[in-house]
């Protein structure tokens, strides 16, 4: 894949990098084309770039080396202070092995997720972005070859068009007017098999997701009122880090998840249903547009924004979006409408079947 278009990509139009701007990278060492790449055009803005490479074996290392005394609930000493004199946080996910904390009680993950709150919060207030760089762990996890998966993500980022920038621009309009669609609305259902779930969503902002903090993106989303989830939804992707929780099948009643069971990990979807109070209720309600996603991957970042699906996050709302929800939860599960499946905003069809009305 074109590293030097994909970092310029980021600099460019995801996070507009300007001169003097402290700018902090992540991700594996199986990234470095695009990690020199995007030092070389933060640089070229005259900004500043902070490199955080992480080795392979890295994670897997620190937790099993890590003291439940002293690491689960703290911060590092320096952690708030470089999070708060940082202007842009780009995360990179380019993992040597997509099950390397397979191993990890979930119930750990939950505390150190707890601990890194007030981390996420000043990240929020700046600008951020996800990315993703092939490797042949993402792409065995894809079920695909090293050089197919490449060409996938390239299409997926629309590094294929002579254009990029103008490419995100087209959707980001397309988005405009669904995000005034569903906007306009006071209620939305969701049907398909397994699924009958209405959620109020008057009174909030629907954010038109055009790539700016996602890269690839292609959605639109926003914070379902906090009590208004009412029935029930089979998730048919539900990606989670080494873990395989299968599909999973929550029902809610006042919007909170009375019965929740998974295919898979069961133990894994209790302990981050227990993460804390917000973790049972829905922090957002998002529609997948990006149609050169057609597959699933078992990554959310691309997975959640496959055309004709919708996915809704325990735990965590957008402030953007007017959702109050408070969680260190925000897990992304994936609703497929491709195959019969019906979305409604006040009983008129937006999404019928994979295709929009």
């Amino acid at each position: 894949m074109n590293a030097a278009a994909h970092a310029a990509l980021l600099a460019e139009y995801c996070l507009e990098v300007k001169e003097g701007r402290q700018v902090l990278v992540r991700g594996s060492t199986l990234a470095a084309p695009l990690l020199i790449e995007l030092q070389r055009a933060v640089l070229a803005r005259g900004a500043w770039p902070v490199l955080r490479p992480e080795l392979p074996g890295q994670a897997e290392a620190f937790h099993a080396a890590l003291r439940e005394d002293v690491h689960l609930d703290a911060l590092a000493p320096g952690a708030r202070a470089e999070a708060e004199a940082t202007d842009a946080f780009l995360s990179i996910q380019s993992p040597e092995n997509t099950s390397a904390l397979a191993g990890v009680d979930p119930a750990r993950l939950a505390r150190i997720a707890r601990a890194a709150e007030p981390l996420q919060r000043i990240r929020m207030q700046r600008r951020w972005c996800v990315t993703i760089w092939p490797t042949p762990a993402l792409a065995q996890q894809a079920g695909m070859g090293t050089v197919p998966y490449a060409a996938f993500l390239a299409r997926a980022l629309f590094l294929d068009r002579p254009d990029p920038v103008a490419a995100w621009r087209e959707l980001g309009a397309f988005q405009a007017e669904l995000a005034a669609r569903l906007g306009a609305a006071s209620e939305i259902r969701i049907e398909g098999e397994g699924t009958d779930l209405t959620l109020a969503v008057g009174g909030r902002t629907w954010i038109n997701s055009d790539g700016r903090r996602n890269m690839p993106s292609g959605e639109v989303f926003t914070g379902p009122r906090e009590d208004s989830a009412e029935g029930r939804i089979r998730f048919a992707l539900a990606s989670a880090p080494g873990v395989d929780v299968g599909e999973v099948s929550l029902t809610f009643r006042a919007g909170l998840v009375v019965e929740a069971s998974a295919a898979g990990d069961q133990a894994y979807l209790d302990a981050a249903l227990a993460t804390d109070a917000g973790a049972r209720r829905l922090g957002e309600l998002g529609v997948g547009t990006n149609f050169g996603i057609d597959r699933a991957t078992g990554s959310i970042l691309l997975d959640e924004k496959i055309g004709g699906t919708v996915h809704l996050a325990l735990g965590r709302s957008y402030p953007e979006t007017g959702g109050v929800n408070e969680s260190a939860a925000h897990w992304d599960l994936v609703c497929d409408l491709r195959a019969g499946g019906r979305l409604s905003a006040d009983g008129a069809t937006v999404l019928e079947d994979g295709r929009f009305v």
